[in-house]
């Protein structure tokens, strides 16, 4: 009798235990989601200010001041980080982390099946903060964060992280940033090049590992959009100088389609070639095509390339003609599918993204379409 009466008290304390355990796991998520949907308060805060050039006067006074200063300056550290395209992306971040969206996202997985480990992050440099979508992944599944910038990129998510701690102390602990070796991780998310990619896979092959290579997005034509769809298009193309895996690099058309109402409706994003980077690319990349005497047409601010590469230079667009939708999309989707990010197009394809929308991604929407969050619970 007293063994049964041992056994029973010992597995109502395991399981007191275990309640204890899920609690503590289910109150660092909160508090961790939490701060992530302050900082998405601040971020709507800091863009209201920003666009309405209002008068600051909130608790966030310094913290906007900062943020101010820091996103004016940002273009010092990397010519193509403007103003405006960082507040871009800041926007849609705002929009994204609210309580609703994130747990509408995080409800698709059982957070309970994550052992804590530390995931390094190598991040990359392109455009604004292409690396937070892992950041906040990582943290959101009780993980750590061990942080290794790049060169390109080295102000914007430190500043983000500090505000994090401001809000929820308890979060520092999940964050580190290095500019040496990578030591003492569990897993690695890496974003690079083709070139990059190789060096990865051979360096963190004995760990669990996301390795992310080149990708490019395309959009199909087929002559019936209208003038708003293809001005919408232009935001795909032009947005962030076209530097993204998300920006359209290319265009499938076909055969006998004429580009006259496409060079109209694209025509209001001309004020790109004002940009010095942008603009010198444009005309080292003329005189190549002129030198080459490779056929081009072109409005003074983007170049047309009949080309079967996806990947486009800075301020060209390549283009290639397709016979039947149903061989195009046989291609793009079985074929080439880990070579595209995004298909724009309108009732063309089952996974098409509509005119406007590649750099609008929702936290489902994964980079390489591998599910990061997925990978980490699992790891």
């Amino acid at each position: 009798m007293f063994l049964t009466y041992f056994v029973a008290v010992y597995i109502l304390l395991q399981s007191y235990r275990q309640i204890i355990f899920f609690t503590n796991i289910m109150t660092n998520h909160t508090l961790r989601l939490q701060a992530f949907v302050k900082l998405g308060e601040f971020f709507k805060e800091f863009c209201e200010y920003t666009n309405n050039n209002a008068n600051i006067s909130s608790q966030n006074e310094e913290w906007l001041t900062q943020f101010s200063e820091l996103v004016a300056y940002a273009k010092h550290y990397n010519g193509w980080f403007t103003q405006e395209n960082i507040i871009f992306s800041i926007d849609n971040w705002q929009k994204l982390l609210t309580k609703s969206h994130l747990e509408n996202w995080l409800n698709n997985y059982n957070l309970n099946e994550n052992s804590q480990k530390t995931v390094a992050l190598i991040m990359a440099g392109n455009i604004p903060l292409v690396g937070f979508h892992d950041f906040l992944a990582v943290l959101l599944t009780g993980n750590k964060a061990l942080v290794k910038l790049s060169s390109s990129d080295k102000a914007l998510l430190p500043f983000i992280s500090k505000y994090l701690i401001h809000v929820e102390p308890s979060i520092e602990k999940q964050i580190t940033f290095t500019d040496g070796r990578l030591e003492n991780f569990d897993a690695v998310i890496a974003t690079g090049s083709d070139n990059t990619a190789r060096y990865f896979e051979h360096y963190f092959s004995k760990k669990p590992h996301i390795i992310r290579k080149n990708r490019n997005s395309v959009a199909i034509l087929t002559g019936k959009e209208t003038l708003e769809q293809l001005e919408a298009l232009g935001e795909d193309i032009f947005r962030y100088y076209g530097l993204g895996c998300r920006s359209v690099s290319k265009l499938f058309i076909p055969n006998g389609y004429k580009f006259d109402s496409f060079f109209k409706a694209i025509y209001k994003y001309n004020p790109i070639i004002n940009q010095a980077k942008y603009a010198n690319n444009y005309d080292y990349n003329k005189a190549v095509y002129l030198m080459s005497e490779f056929k081009i047409l072109e409005n003074g601010f983007l170049m047309l390339k009949e080309d079967k590469q996806y990947a486009s230079p800075i301020a060209t667009l390549f283009y290639e003609y397709y016979d039947t939708v149903d061989t195009l999309t046989q291609q793009l989707t079985v074929t080439d599918e880990e070579k595209l990010q995004c298909i724009v197009s309108e009732g063309v394809t089952n996974n098409e993204i509509s005119f406007g929308q590649t750099q609008k991604p929702k936290l489902y929407e994964y980079a390489d379409d591998i599910d990061t969050v997925d990978f980490l619970l699992k790891t």
